[in-house]
Formats: C-alpha cells, sequence, structure tokens
C-alpha cells in the first residue's frame, strides 16, 4: 500500500469544544481538528474572541469557528447578521483556519445572499455549512445550493434527530456529492455507532463531542440559587471533552 493511500483512507477526525482544556484534551486523544463554539445546551454560538485566541495558543490543530448568534432557529435578522459578519471578521483575525454558518429563508432553503456576503468576508478561510441543512425542505436541493455557493463542507444528521435514524439520507448525500463537497455526518456518534455511520454512509470525515461530565471545583455550595432558567444545565458540574473517549473514536475510525 502506499503512502498516498493510506492518507487517502484515514478518516478526518473533528472534535467539538467549548474551552481550552477541552481543545487540549482533544489533541491529547488524537483528534484532526476542532469546531470551536460555547452554549452547547443551545446546540452551540459563537465563542468569545478570547476562547479563539487562547485556543490559538494552547493547540496546534485548525480551528473552525462557530458563527451562529443565537439558539434556536436559523433564520436571522438584519441586526442578528451584522453580529454574524463582525464575528466571522475577528474569527479570522485571530487565526482561525475555517467558519462554521447556516442562514435559512423562511420557506426552509439557503440563504445564499448572506452565506455568500460571509463567505466573502471569511475567505480565504474554508467555509463549513452546519447542521441548519437538517432543517431545510430538501436535503439534496440545499447541498446543491451549497455546491454552487463554493462551501467546502456540510455538517448533517440526515434531516433527523440523530445521525442512526438518518444513516440512509446521509448516504444518498455523499454519493450526491461526490469530491464537489465534503458530507460530514455529526449529531449523537458514540463509540459503538461509529464505524456503522462510517461504513454505512462512505463518509471520511466525522464529527464528534467526545465528552463527560465533569464536577465543579466549588467546595462551598448555595443550592437555593442557580444561574439559568428552570430547564438547564447542572450547576456544579459541566462537561468537558474525554481524552480517553478521543483516543477510542480514533482508533475506531482509522
Amino acid at each position: 500500500m502506499t503512502r498516498l493511500t493510506r492518507m487517502e483512507r484515514r478518516v478526518t477526525l473533528e472534535v467539538l469544544v467549548d474551552s481550552v482544556e477541552s481543545g487540549r484534551a482533544a489533541v491529547e486523544g488524537g483528534a484532526d481538528r476542532l469546531e470551536v463554539c460555547q452554549n452547547l445546551f443551545e446546540g452551540g454560538t459563537t465563542p468569545s474572541a478570547g476562547l479563539i485566541a487562547a485556543l490559538k495558543r494552547a493547540v496546534d490543530l485548525p480551528l473552525n469557528i462557530m458563527i451562529r448568534p443565537r439558539g434556536g432557529d436559523f433564520c436571522y435578522s438584519a441586526d442578528e447578521f451584522e453580529v454574524m459578519r463582525q464575528d466571522v471578521r475577528i474569527a479570522r483575525e485571530l487565526g482561525a483556519s475555517g467558519i462554521v454558518l447556516g442562514l435559512l429563508n423562511p420557506d426552509g432553503t439557503v440563504d445564499t445572499a448572506r452565506t455568500s456576503e460571509l463567505m466573502a468576508l471569511a475567505r480565504p478561510l474554508s467555509v463549513t455549512f452546519h447542521r441548519a441543512i437538517d432543517m431545510t425542505r430538501d436535503l439534496d436541493e440545499a447541498l446543491e445550493t451549497l455546491v454552487a455557493l463554493g462551501v467546502e463542507r456540510v455538517l448533517t444528521s440526515g434531516g433527523e434527530a440523530t445521525v442512526i435514524e438518518g444513516l440512509d439520507a446521509i448516504a444518498g448525500l455523499v454519493r450526491r456529492a461526490g469530491n464537489r463537497i465534503v458530507v460530514m455526518p455529526g449529531g449523537g456518534i458514540r463509540e459503538r455507532n461509529v464505524a456503522k455511520v462510517l461504513a454505512q454512509t462512505g463518509a471520511r470525515e466525522i464529527h464528534v463531542s467526545g465528552s463527560r461530565a465533569v464536577e465543579s471545583r466549588m467546595e462551598f455550595r448555595n443550592s437555593r440559587v442557580a444561574m439559568g432558567k428552570d430547564l438547564r444545565a447542572p450547576e456544579f458540574s459541566h462537561n468537558q471533552v474525554d481524552p480517553g473517549r478521543v483516543a477510542t473514536y480514533r482508533r475506531l475510525v482509522g
């Protein structure tokens, strides 16, 4: 087997991180690339400039930065879009490798005008269209739109809640995409199913979190007060990437 063939067979492992500690853990486990965001409880929003800068100093991996001003849907106001424009500039200036975005029209199609504008601001960084594609009215139509726009990669669960439910759709997208755009499965991938996802979809990149709960360092704990709404994450623990889990993914995907 030639060196080129071995390289072509290697699956790119992208790990989702929301802290410097998680970034270091992902590197230790064997990640190839990091997607950086915050507010994972809401599906991920734009990370702070401080986090981007600190990760850039701490790890030597490509950093793809989430550009998402809030949780909820992907149909943004003019003010929200201006925030996204500024965040793209900041990510580029801080040395990001790529941006991750997703903008939709009210009718469930890709917002081509605004996507194009953010892409132009981001270049020469790579562009990933995130799971907003799973909220479009037609996955094939959306994929062709993204190809026409020149997007490098799309993250998808196949229009379903998890990749396992969307396996057939993801496989179809991979076949349709060919070499025109990378289709990267993500959403509900675990150690027990990652090999199945790759085998049944033919994908060559995979997106995982690989996190675990980490106990708070607080010794004094006021249980009468919580810093969030009624539906909230635990007050005295937080999730952080587990290097052992990432290493397991690395071994399983090749």
